[in-house]
């Protein structure tokens, strides 16, 4: 047959308006996700949020997101592209049959993929730009800057989300012509049509899933040491990912099979059918529900958890800067540090601000790994050492003398040279009442105090750590000297910590910082040696913090937003397909006398027996998941489990109604089908 090439587009349309009950919601998932695409590209190379304190930082996290977002595009439209497929393999069968070559079906592919990627780009492009404001107004407001209402298009922007969805659907089109070239006309005549062959039930995969799942869930229950967690939860997301497409996959079979073998069960109107056609076609059905899990615990997961850091920003902040400026100096020499003292407050006194709320103790932090009641410092440099290393022994010992630590508590205590005081921090415990530091003579533990002064440097570590209040400073100098035994040019410095606030807003912080680091630069410079002492302004600090925690919770909602458009689709296409394949079945039911009725209990049936299965799933996972989510947390200075705990179980109930209205909507969508008998 000779057709002439303008036909081609005529047809494209005319399949795709015939098809647009699959066509139009892949349709609006290209336009999103084009969206999403510009929108992101958008706020990662806008220029007043770089020129904001903390913005650099707001735009490093945006650029992993968007290189995350551009592979999750690309695998998800290639996987929902396969439905539209297979519903037009008939047709292009028919085609075939009635004297058309594969090249002329090429051609109307070509035309399809062309219509489609112009719709999606203007459509996605039109969005982005009518909200990339809305969008850089709402980054301003996270880092706290001053709003512009100046409007910009990117046109760098744009060009680089033509080339990126040009790609995407170029490949997209590759692949659609492999398969038409690779199939013969009544292959592809049947395409449409063609079902699953009932599969055996597999207990080996389903028990390998099972075991999978185990080991998973043991590794996120009892991994305890954040950095242990960090590197042992990669093994564990995969260990769920195949382990739940086993279950899903073969388990579900088996589930199925057992239904059967129930006969008061099996044998009812509305169980027999719906059973009957999940075994002809479980291994697809199985990875769908998999599919959709998978995407709702890392929705779940990745909502909850930022927003409960964007919520504990400031905190986090605080336990890491507890004073608004703060001086650490380097030494335990007394003369350097009166200098230090004397700079500071000249520094204090130019710029017109009154220091309150004085936090000065002197402190060195020893890193060691805890045996019992014995602290050993020989395993080497710990982090060259690194794949030896026990994590969830290593621990922070944090050196305060006596004096410092009574005139901050305002405490009266005395010690022995052999004994000290002991503050575990976080959720650590000691359960001994001596403490032996490897080069030190045995200590015994007079008492345990339940807390002391909030340390910066301990809490940016993910370690647990152990105060040691030492009777005098000769004693924290002998273990620094231990220290240095040990470690050599690893080992960390003393020093003296120096910390106030003062009344004031950020510019007054930040200017009182400025005076107050001329005047310590001046002294420092005198000083013999290097690198003596740092300072450091919350104001300015706070910038980063907005910067990386706002980018965190930015990148959380879009890309959770994206998971669940997912989602939604993949629920939307698993209905109408299965409604097409089984529409041909409830037909022939319905001529041996099965009411309307009954199909609709059968329907239900077979809903609610496996569409639940990825809601319920999630929520088993996102449990088990919890504590090696709140432990990877503790990296970021969230410490708040309860808080933690609150925000996700209200994700999971918001997710789970979410969940059910899309259920009611695509089973309606199913009904229709099945009902009506439509098998195109």
């Amino acid at each position: 047959m000779n057709i002439k090439k303008n036909i081609y587009p005529k047809l494209a349309v005319t399949g795709m308006v015939k098809n647009k009950r699959t066509y139009v919601p892949y349709l609006m998932t290209c336009i999103c996700m084009i969206f999403v695409s510009y929108l992101l590209n958008f706020l990662r190379e806008n220029k007043r949020i770089s020129e904001i304190r903390g913005g650099s930082t707001l735009q490093a996290m945006l650029s992993l997101g968007s290189g995350i977002f551009c592979i999750f595009a690309l695998i998800f439209l290639f996987y929902t592209n396969s439905f539209l497929i297979k519903r037009r393999k008939r047709e292009f069968g028919l085609y075939n049959i009635l004297g058309m070559g594969k090249r002329n079906i090429a051609g109307i592919l070509v035309c399809e993929s062309a219509l489609m990627l112009g719709i999606s780009l203007v459509g996605g492009l039109g969005l982005g730009i009518l909200f990339s404001k809305l969008g850089e107004l709402c980054m301003i407001k996270v880092l706290g800057g001053e709003i512009s209402y100046a409007f910009s298009v990117e046109i760098s922007t744009i060009l680089e989300t033509v080339i990126l969805f040009a790609v995407i659907f170029g490949l997209i089109l590759l692949n659609s012509l492999r398969q038409i070239r690779m199939s013969d006309p009544i292959e592809l005549l049947h395409g449409g049509a063609k079902g699953e062959k009932q599969p055996k039930g597999n207990w080996f995969l389903a028990a390998a899933g099972l075991i999978m799942l185990v080991i998973a869930y043991d590794l996120a229950v009892t991994t305890e040491n954040p950095i242990t967690a960090l590197k042992t939860f990669f093994l564990a997301v995969l260990l769920v990912i195949v382990a739940t497409y086993l279950l899903f996959v073969a388990g579900s079979v088996v589930l199925c099979r057992i239904l059967k073998r129930n006969r008061n069960y099996y044998y009812q109107a509305k169980h027999f059918v719906s059973v009957s056609s999940m075994m002809y076609r479980m291994k697809r059905n199985g990875a769908g529900l998999a599919s959709i899990c998978i995407l709702s615990t890392m929705v779940l997961v990745m909502v909850s958890s930022t927003i409960c850091l964007y919520s504990g920003k400031e905190k986090a902040l605080k336990q890491q800067y507890p004073r608004d400026i703060q001086v650490k100096t380097y030494t335990l020499d007394e003369d350097c540090l009166k200098g230090i003292h004397e700079a500071i407050l000249m520094g204090e006194k130019e710029s017109g601000i009154e220091e309150k709320d004085l936090l000065r103790y002197h402190c060195l932090i020893v890193g060691g790994s805890l045996e019992e009641d014995r602290v050993i410092m020989s395993v080497g440099d710990l982090l060259s050492a690194s794949d030896a290393v026990d994590y969830s022994k290593i621990t922070e010992i944090v050196y305060v003398p006596l004096e410092d630590y009574n005139r901050l508590t305002g405490n009266e205590e005395t010690l022995n040279q052999d004994e000290v005081l002991l503050c575990c921090t976080r959720e650590g415990t000691y359960d001994y009442d001596t403490i032996s530091v490897e080069g030190l003579d045995t200590m015994k533990i007079k008492a345990q105090v339940p807390e002391f002064v909030v340390n910066g440097d301990v809490t940016q570590v993910i370690m647990s750590a152990i105060y040691l209040v030492v009777p005098d400073l000769e004693t924290l100098e002998k273990a620094d000297a231990v220290q240095k035994q040990i470690y050599g040019n690893n080992a960390s410095k003393p020093y003296e910590y120096y910390g106030f606030n003062i009344e004031g807003g950020e510019k007054k912080q930040l200017a009182a910082m400025e005076a107050i680091w001329k005047r310590v630069s001046e002294e420092e410079a005198q000083i013999q040696g290097e690198g003596k002492y740092s300072a450091s302004c919350i104001a300015n600090e706070r910038a980063y913090f907005y910067g990386m925690y706002g980018g965190l919770f930015v990148l959380g909602i879009i890309l959770g937003s994206v998971f669940i458009v997912a989602a939604v689709l993949i629920m939307y296409y698993k209905q109408i397909t299965e409604g097409y394949e089984d529409s041909g079945r409830f037909e022939v039911m319905q001529k041996i006398g099965m009411t309307k009725k009954e199909i609709k209990k059968s329907i239900n049936s077979q809903m609610l027996t496996v569409f639940f299965a990825p809601l319920l799933m999630a929520g088993l996972h996102l449990i088990f998941a919890f504590p090696f989510v709140y432990r990877l947390l503790m990296m970021f200075g969230l410490y708040e489990k309860t808080f933690l705990l609150e925000v996700t179980g209200v994700c999971y109930l918001v997710f789970a109604v979410f969940y059910v209205v899309v259920y009611g909507i695509t089973s309606r969508a199913y009904y229709r089908i099945v009902s009506a008998g439509e098998t195109r």
